[in-house]
């Protein structure tokens, strides 16, 4: 079986603006085997942090640009990198959440015990929504979520867990894609993201963010704890594009615009088709 999604991107006011686009990463789950464009001519630019190699897309006048991803059922597993820790801005715990992750991981029996716990200390600390303002705003670290429930996405409550685990000294990786509800019958509205772990050669995987939507806080590896289905586009926080002159931004998911100032989102629509007959091809 093969994953075909398909992200048609609305023509920029600045006609000389271009776009950057993720490639799409393995998971256990899927391979990428096709990446293409139209409505303008693409090259490669590379990602020096990480070593991802996005697309950058320079459009056709006034035309959209669609984008397509094509995934094979099976994949090698998530890149090494995703797992490498990088300080920055976005991963860095404060003290006294590096301090809170140790004493968690601490007093549990053993790692892959520690993993759990520091995932329900996150689900504790977060009630999820969509905020103007994120806890983050204006830190150059994590701060630590000491008391009652903050609002945060996805992209929120993964970052505070991704600081604890590494704070801890767990492998961990943020990881950026599509989710499909199952109600939507093949639409989704933006981008998604998860964790995953690896402790002793196992790697899990952890959606606190859909656990939260569907009113529970006992929080269990594996995906889609809300029924669906998803694809893995990107991975990591903090990302470098000498060649565009960036850095420190903070994530890749969907396309994004380019400034000088750094990158802006753009008005995308989102579709997926399973085909069974394109894997017998």
């Amino acid at each position: 079986m093969q994953t075909q999604v398909t992200v048609t991107v609305a023509p920029h006011p600045d006609a000389c603006r271009k776009l950057l686009v993720p490639t799409g990463i393995p998971t256990p789950h899927q391979m990428p085997v096709r990446f293409e464009i139209s409505g303008g001519a693409f090259c490669l630019t590379g990602e020096c942090a990480t070593g991802q190699m996005p697309a950058l897309v320079t459009p056709e006048r006034g035309q959209p640009i669609t984008v397509r991803y094509r995934y094979r059922d099976g994949g090698p597993g998530y890149p090494d990198a995703a797992f490498t820790p990088r300080l920055n801005r976005f991963t860095r715990a404060a003290h006294a959440l590096a301090e809170d992750a140790i004493r968690i991981s601490g007093d549990s029996p053993d790692g892959h015990a520690a993993i759990q716990a520091l995932v329900n200390a996150a689900a504790e600390k977060f009630r999820y929504a969509h905020p103007d303002a994120r806890f983050t705003d204006g830190c150059e670290e994590i701060p630590h979520l000491s008391c009652g429930l903050t609002e945060g996405s996805c992209v929120d409550i993964n970052t505070y867990l991704i600081a604890s685990l590494r704070a801890a000294g767990f492998e961990a990786g943020y990881i950026t894609g599509y989710f499909f509800p199952e109600e939507k019958n093949g639409g989704c509205d933006d981008m998604h993201c998860w964790v995953v772990t690896r402790h002793d050669g196992v790697v899990l995987e952890w959606d606190i963010a859909h656990h939260l939507k569907m009113g529970t806080r006992t929080i269990r590896c594996g995906l889609n704890p809300k029924p669906g289905d998803r694809v893995a586009v990107a991975h990591s926080m903090g990302l470098a594009f000498p060649e565009l002159g960036l850095s420190g931004e903070k994530l890749m998911a969907e396309p994004l615009w380019v400034s000088e100032n750094g990158l802006d989102k753009a008005a995308i629509t989102i579709r997926r088709e399973i085909s069974q007959e394109a894997a017998a091809a």
